[in-house]
């Protein structure tokens, strides 16, 4: 039985061994993998469908192909002998790797456009001199006379890159399983942020799925004031009880006014 993950590449780097030696490695993120379908007599074969990374939006079918799980980014199909250990809804991760494994890693090579015999073949090209005028990085002649076509496979400029790409024997050198990453030897096919597929032997060793937690908002508490408090706090205005008294002893009363008359008279 086969073990494997799907995971994204990210960048090279390099470890140093025990021994000194810089070991090159290739740095993959990979997993957690969901099982999201498993095929067996009704389909004809036995095979297990794993999802790896999350995008946004989804087409209808897909959706509902994928209900109860997440918008995963990539869904890749393997062939295996016996499905009773896989169930739906199981997750894997890296923990099921071990330092040491021989990976199988296929991927798709970085596309290069369209490239002469020189780059895309490995042409030497032909002399700089002796009469070969502009005929450095020519292919030369692609046929004879004699059958007046050109043979299917004949190596010619063409577009470059951006093939599936397989490449045996890449040692594990260190797993990262808080961070879901890989460190494996060497170089691996592909971009940054290029999807991967490592396969090695083994048995898969499942985990539980992470939920995520919604965490509760932090709420103000908020000291209410009696009404007692709130009149004390409340400013009032006092108006000087002198003022008003001076404006009423300047006001004459009526009998005042009659009795400044009559002594005038």
């Amino acid at each position: 039985m086969a073990k494997f993950i799907l995971g994204k590449k990210l960048h090279m780097t390099q470890i140093f061994a025990e021994d000194g030696r810089v070991v090159p490695v290739t740095v993959v993120e990979a997993g957690p993998c969901t099982v999201t379908q498993i095929k067996g007599e009704k389909d004809g074969y036995s095979a297990v469908q794993v999802g790896f990374g999350n995008k946004k939006r989804t087409n209808k079918p897909l959706a509902g192909h994928l209900k109860g799980f997440d918008n995963f980014r990539y869904l890749k199909e393997f062939r295996v002998e016996n499905t009773q250990a896989f169930a739906k809804g199981k997750v894997f991760d890296v923990s099921t790797f071990a330092v040491g494994d021989k990976l199988k890693v296929t991927a798709t090579s970085k596309g290069k456009g369209f490239q002469g015999v020189v780059k895309r073949h490995g042409f030497h090209g032909s002399p700089a001199s002796h009469g070969h005028k502009d005929q450095l990085r020519m292919p030369g002649s692609i046929g004879a006379t004699d059958a007046a076509r050109v043979f299917k496979g004949l190596r010619m400029a063409g577009r470059m890159g951006g093939d599936n790409v397989t490449v045996d024997n890449l040692e594990l050198i260190k797993i990262d399983a808080e961070k879901n990453l890989l460190y494996v030897k060497g170089a691996v096919p592909g971009a940054r942020n290029s999807f991967v597929i490592l396969v090695t032997g083994g048995e898969i060793n499942f985990v539980e799925a992470k939920k995520d937690v919604p965490v509760e908002a932090e709420t103000k508490v908020e000291e209410v004031k009696t009404e007692v408090e709130a009149k004390e706090e409340t400013p009032v205005e006092v108006k000087e009880e002198t003022e008003v008294k001076d404006k009423e002893s300047n006001i004459p009363s009526e009998v005042e006014e009659e009795k400044v008359k009559e002594d005038k008279k």
